[in-house]
């Protein structure tokens, strides 16, 4: 299926506080109110679905959903789950719950961890090729309930389950849409075997083809080539003129500099393990500004320990880098600004609109040769 013929969507994140590289998280680590107000701008924004990450530090995210989802009343919630915390059956049944309570507005976002230190916080000590293949089998697990008619049976090499219930049953059918994230080898085989969309951070062209390449030709051994969608992860910086938008992007540059070894950037000094995270200082190796509007400074300062590639420029311009990544088989957005809140309904006054506006003339060209 090529790119052209698929929507373009968009993917917020919402914070249980207000916290980001330039705001130092303060207080109780649930602030509900700000929750929901988060969710709500996103909401009217016009996002799709929003992103509750998965923290070892972080609360829980099933729950922030639920709640979320009670104050909202289109946008979707992808949620971010460690493989090996929770039965994969349990799991099955708390997200069947969190669709059937939101009126089919779920979705996982699988990440099997990429850092030992924190896996080890929550009492996970195998590597990371052990985590990916029971990951592959906990997946296998989740489909299976899902869309079973009857009790489901399964014997792995990590999980034994007998009779497992399909009772509770998710709104979306068949199952709720798969995410996935991780960049090393293993994670692309369980990627081609599974994701019905498999999410990067935001890179190179040169590095998007190449891996789009990748989880295309391990899909194609399953018979999913043309199955598996992606999504490319930014924190686009706007401002009126080009030359504001890169003005401020030196300022939070700048604030990061300055709040260096607080509590969101501290305490992490040791090189990141995940692929995702190496691949982002790959990119920022190449220079501040590698192509276009791709800013990876931010990337390099914080050891790219998340998503921290930026586009920089007016609404128009990271709206026509959006088109290019999107030419090259990226349907799925995944954006957040660094003063979350404002930016996010900043995204949704102008640079959402355009972008669809500008894919869906693409498409229509692309029809009208046809």
């Amino acid at each position: 299926m090529s790119s052209h013929l698929n929507p373009v969507e968009f993917i917020g994140m919402i914070q249980p506080r207000e916290q980001s590289e330039i705001h130092p998280a303060r207080g109780p680590s649930v602030d509900p109110g700000y929750l929901v107000a988060s969710a709500q701008a996103h909401d009217e924004a016009g996002f799709d679905r929003i992103l509750i990450g998965w923290h070892s530090n972080g609360p829980d995210g099933f729950q922030l959903a639920a709640h979320a989802g009670a104050h909202t009343k289109k946008v979707g919630f992808l949620v971010a789950h460690r493989p090996g915390f929770r039965s994969p059956s349990v799991a099955a049944r708390d997200y069947a719950t969190l669709d059937q309570l939101t009126g089919g507005r779920a979705a996982i976002h699988v990440i099997s961890g990429g850092d030992d230190v924190d896996q080890a916080r929550d009492g996970d000590w195998l590597d990371k090729d052990a985590r990916y293949a029971r990951t592959d089998e906990y997946v296998q697990i989740l489909k299976s309930i899902w869309t079973a008619q009857q009790p489901v049976d399964f014997e792995g090499a990590y999980y034994r389950i007998k009779g497992a219930s399909p009772e509770v049953r998710t709104v979306q059918r068949p199952r709720l849409p798969i995410y996935f994230g991780g960049a090393s080898e293993a994670a692309l085989r369980v990627a081609g075997k599974h994701a019905d969309v498999y999410a990067l951070w935001g890179e190179t062209q040169a590095q998007v083809r190449e891996i789009v390449t990748r989880v295309r030709a391990e899909a194609a051994k399953h018979g999913r080539q043309n199955e598996v969608r992606f999504s490319l992860s930014f924190r686009p910086i706007l401002a009126e003129t080009e030359e504001a938008a890169w003005a401020k992007a030196e300022r939070i540059l700048g604030r990061i500099r300055e709040i260096r070894g607080s509590a969101i950037l501290g305490g992490n000094t040791h090189a990141p393990q995940n692929a995702g995270s190496q691949r982002l200082l790959a990119a920022a190796a190449l220079g501040d500004r590698p192509e276009g509007r791709l800013y990876t400074a931010i990337a390099r300062e914080t050891g790219a320990r998340g998503n921290t590639t930026a586009l920089v420029g007016t609404p128009q311009q990271v709206a026509e880098a959006f088109l290019e990544y999107h030419a090259l088989g990226v349907t799925t957005f995944l954006i957040r600004g660094f003063d979350p809140l404002e930016d996010a309904i900043d995204y949704g006054r102008a640079l959402l609109p355009i972008t669809k506006r500008l894919v869906a003339e693409r498409a229509a060209l692309r029809v009208a040769a046809e």
